[in-house]
């Protein structure tokens, strides 16, 4: 794992600072976690939130759609927004497998990034995505494994907003980049697919949610138009939450009896959040949420 990134990360348990001893991860107190084969580590332990990280299926699902760049111009949106990024880590909260975070880190070349996501399966992937980047499984929910002030970008794409560890983690004069759908992407699949609909209400949530700790800044709204295969089509519909709700067979059959190829609306928003310089960071949090002592 990067050094950078090592440098960054914290105990869960006691939250003192990690380093590398053979091949697990340990701090002044003795807690150890190992790093995997695939050179992620996995800070998920205890009863947790009973929250499903992304399965097996979906994370391939997710690598084909991504790899065939049909989110290119959403990764290329990120990357020119965290443009001219001071010094600090580029993390990445529900990073997936990585790619929106390695189109970033090619933009900094100076700078390491580090990918945070609930699913094992995801953090295998994501460990690999770029050579400056590390990743971790973990609860983007909950209190984040990561020193306080250690990044000077934090990406957070469809993915779960904590607040007030965004804020603990990101610089004072960092940037918090967030992306959300919205309620005409992928219009054209939700009802011959059964895919779950966008909140319409969700950009002002978003906004209520970060708005006590975060300035708003720049936006951009994207909207594209994507020609998918059925192949390409399955696979959009595998990597995200309705995957959950319709199976295999029933999936093919619907996408069957679309256009091939169907043409798609993207529609996200982009949005750049600084922190206000009136609200102090919170305190670092243990894994039970509890603030540290």
């Amino acid at each position: 794992m990067h050094p950078a990134v090592v440098a960054s990360l914290r105990c869960p348990i006691c939250r003192g600072p990690l380093a590398t001893s053979g091949a697990a991860l340990r701090c002044g107190s003795g807690h150890a976690f190992d790093v995997a084969r695939q050179g992620y580590v996995s800070f998920l332990a205890g009863k947790g939130t009973g929250l499903l990280g992304d399965d097996a299926r979906m994370v391939d699902a997710r690598a084909r759609f991504l790899g065939a760049g049909h989110y290119d111009p959403l990764s290329d949106a990120l990357a020119a927004l965290a443009a001219g990024a001071g010094p600090g880590l580029v993390v990445e909260v529900g990073a997936g497998t990585g790619r929106h975070l390695a189109r970033v880190l090619d933009a900094l070349p100076a700078h390491a990034g580090l990918a945070v996501d609930l699913s094992k399966h995801a953090s295998r992937r994501a460990a690999r995505a770029h050579p400056r980047a590390g990743a971790i499984a973990a609860d983007a929910r909950s209190a984040l494994p990561v020193a306080d002030a250690c990044a000077s970008v934090v990406l957070d794409v469809f993915a779960p907003r904590n607040a007030a560890e965004l804020r603990r983690i990101l610089r004072p004069d960092g940037l918090l980049v967030v992306a959300t759908p919205e309620p005409e992407h992928l219009g054209e699949l939700r009802a011959p697919l059964g895919l779950l609909d966008v909140d319409p209400e969700k950009r002002r949530r978003v906004d209520d949610a970060l708005a006590p700790l975060f300035e708003r800044g720049a936006s951009r709204a994207l909207g594209w138009r994507m020609a998918l295969g059925r192949a390409d089509v399955v696979a959009l519909a595998s990597m995200g939450p309705s995957a959950r709700h319709v199976d295999d067979a029933t999936l093919a059959e619907r996408a069957a009896a679309l256009p091939d190829p169907a043409l798609v609306t993207a529609a996200v928003t982009v949005v750049a959040w600084t922190p206000r310089a009136e609200t102090p960071a919170p305190p670092s949090a243990r894994a039970d949420g509890s603030p540290a002592r």
